[in-house]
């Protein structure tokens, strides 16, 4: 076995290796149906290396000649129209068929002309240089691209260009006089040596961003609370300290909500109404809380925000524009509504957050005992500006 028929087997082993694996993750990833074109690709692609296998060692080698082109060829369009799933680009599938038959009846062509003759070599190459580029062309135009879509778009430039340089190179060291010399010359060892390489790099590339959307995927559902699609209790103090992390020495603020009287709701009304009620008031928190702040339901009718770079000033307005008893909700009767009671404080290090949460705390206790419906702010730090709430009918436990 001389070294390009080494590399044959290598690749083989590679492709067919990465066509089980996507099949594996698309069990788990959210782009399933990419994962599943991913699979299918490299392993029609990995069927190339036997077609040029047996051009060298069994005949007849025109038809194997075909066969290499037309599953590499196929191989790379099934991972064009994986990435164009995973960016969520809509490719013409007629056209793409148009386009795959056109390059066989050229393939076909092409196949009696002199080998390793310019012509010869850019028509061979150019269709699978046109279906990669064509793939790096859908990430570049990606709306949101992380460091590894960028990462992606070269490494797929590079591979699509690759192409025009392995025709170049076709035509300074010669891909044999016949088809079935191909296997025995230097351009073969370089061209699939180089194939190895780009392949080995694109298909990593590519599991290395399914099994980041999965951690992602899984990252999101342990952070995220279910019923109010807020930040749950892990997920909010995670967020507090990476707002931290961005100024330590700034003044912060914190704000504890409570829903008022909610176990009367339930008990009244069912907790298919209480649900509505919490996720009305999740979506009233999300549309009025700044966009830079922490916002989570740390358990029950319980809430938290943070508010990073504000005082309790800022704090204070910001909890009465939040204030739940001037807004209607559809589940409860006419007359009825839903009041919370807030606490306030102030935090100014790390170290003081939790010092701070029992500040916020007692300040809500305070507005509970005070009557509902009302903003607290923690005593030491401005109590004139505690406020009561606007009147409405109101359920009383």
């Amino acid at each position: 076995m001389n070294g390009a028929a080494f590399f044959l087997v290598v690749n083989f082993v590679v492709a067919i290796s990465f066509a089980a694996v996507f099949m594996v993750v698309a069990g788990r990833s959210q782009s399933r149906k990419a994962a599943i074109l991913l699979g299918i690709g490299f392993g029609i692609a990995s069927l190339s290396a036997i077609c040029e296998l047996l051009i060298a060692y069994a005949g007849p080698p025109k038809l194997w000649a075909l066969g290499a082109f037309a599953t590499v060829l196929s191989g790379m369009v099934m991972i064009s129209l994986a990435i164009a799933e995973m960016y969520n680009r809509r490719i013409e599938l007629r056209l793409t068929a148009v386009f795959v038959a056109a390059a066989l009846a050229n393939a076909y062509l092409i196949y009696d002309l002199p080998r390793g003759t310019p012509l010869q070599a850019f028509l061979y190459q150019g269709p699978f240089a046109i279906v990669i580029l064509a793939g790096a062309m859908i990430v570049i135009q990606a709306r949101r691209q992380t460091a590894i879509d960028r990462f992606l778009a070269l490494l797929l430039m590079a591979t699509g260009l690759h192409f025009f340089a392995k025709a170049g190179l076709a035509v300074i060291f010669g891909s044999g006089a016949v088809a079935t010399d191909y296997i025995r010359t230097s351009y073969a060892l370089i061209s699939q040596s180089l194939t190895a390489v780009l392949m080995v790099a694109v298909g990593l590339t590519l599991l290395a961003k399914l099994v980041l959307e999965i951690m992602h995927v899984h990252k999101t559902e342990s952070e995220i609370d279910l019923l109010s699609g807020l930040l749950n209790r892990r997920g909010f103090h995670r967020r507090v300290d990476r707002l931290f992390g961005d100024d330590p020495k700034a003044v912060h603020s914190i704000i504890l909500c409570d829903l008022d009287h909610f176990k009367r709701i339930n008990d009244s009304f069912g907790h298919d109404v209480g649900d509505a009620v919490i996720e009305a008031f999740a979506e009233h928190l999300r549309v009025t809380t700044p966009p830079h702040c922490a916002v989570g339901r740390l358990g029950g009718e319980e809430f938290a925000i943070f508010l990073p770079h504000s005082d309790t000033v800022a704090a204070v307005h910001l909890a009465q524009r939040l204030q739940f008893g001037t807004m209607p909700l559809r589940a409860l009767p006419p007359g009825i509504a839903v009041t919370a009671s807030f606490g306030v404080a102030a935090v100014s290090s790390l170290h003081g957050l939790a010092a701070a949460y029992r500040q916020a705390d007692q300040a809500l206790y305070s507005a509970k005992t005070r009557g509902r419906n009302r903003v607290e702010l923690a005593s030491g730090d401005a109590p004139e500006a505690s406020m009561q709430g606007a009147q409405r009918p109101v359920i009383r436990s």
